[in-house]
């Protein structure tokens, strides 16, 4: 079964700590008028990058310091943790795909030069995989299906509800949050095979 399961195309894993994707307005309430981001790395999928800055987020019981933007900026602030990390910070965050802010907590975004209120936008992020038209067809699979993988190594496991996301924009890889990869010991560059 082993062997079967590895001769199947495979899916790389990209870990997500916790990170703010920011508006322009928002950017330059934190940071000062006409900021602009600054590349620190290139991310997998194309045209994303970490940004040297980082900013804290507070809730109402605790907060993180050196929480790292993801660029470019958006058309509205998101904020993306774990389920640990929302105990730690005292908000009921729920598992939602990227975008979808309606109904979720705010937190406070502290900068070095002020300070904003998010009334919404703070996620966990449905695991999900980023796939092109092409890939998408490989696999058999479509734009907003929702699939299963298979992990291997010591905490082999079949993750469910994982969503596809297929755009000409991305590059293959499955995101998951540092609570899911600490759960199946992954490391980032580790790979899952597809189950329809």
């Amino acid at each position: 079964m082993q062997k079967e399961l590895l001769s199947q195309p495979k899916i790389p894993i990209g870990i997500s700590n916790k990170h703010v994707h920011i508006s322009k307005e928002h950017l330059e309430i934190l940071f000062g008028e006409g900021y602009e981001l600054t590349k620190k790395v290139d991310l997998v999928q194309p045209g994303q990058f970490a940004s040297n800055e980082t900013i804290t987020i507070r809730g109402p019981k605790r907060e993180f310091e050196n929480v790292r933007i993801l660029g470019p900026v958006r058309g509205e602030s998101q904020v993306e943790i774990s389920l640990t990390d929302s105990f730690h910070l005292g908000v009921k965050a729920p598992i939602k795909e990227s975008g979808d802010l309606e109904v979720t907590p705010g937190l406070e975004l502290i900068g070095p030069k002020g300070t904003v209120k998010l009334e919404k936008g703070t996620i966990v992020a449905l695991r999900h995989i980023h796939m092109t038209p092409k890939q998408a067809d490989e696999f058999g699979v479509k734009d907003k299906e929702i699939v299963q993988v298979e992990t291997f190594g010591e905490r082999k496991v079949i993750l469910g509800d994982v969503l596809v996301r297929v755009s000409e924009q991305y590059e293959l890889e499955m995101h998951v949050d540092t609570d899911e990869a600490n759960a199946c010991a992954l490391k980032n560059k580790d790979y899952v095979v597809l189950h329809k």
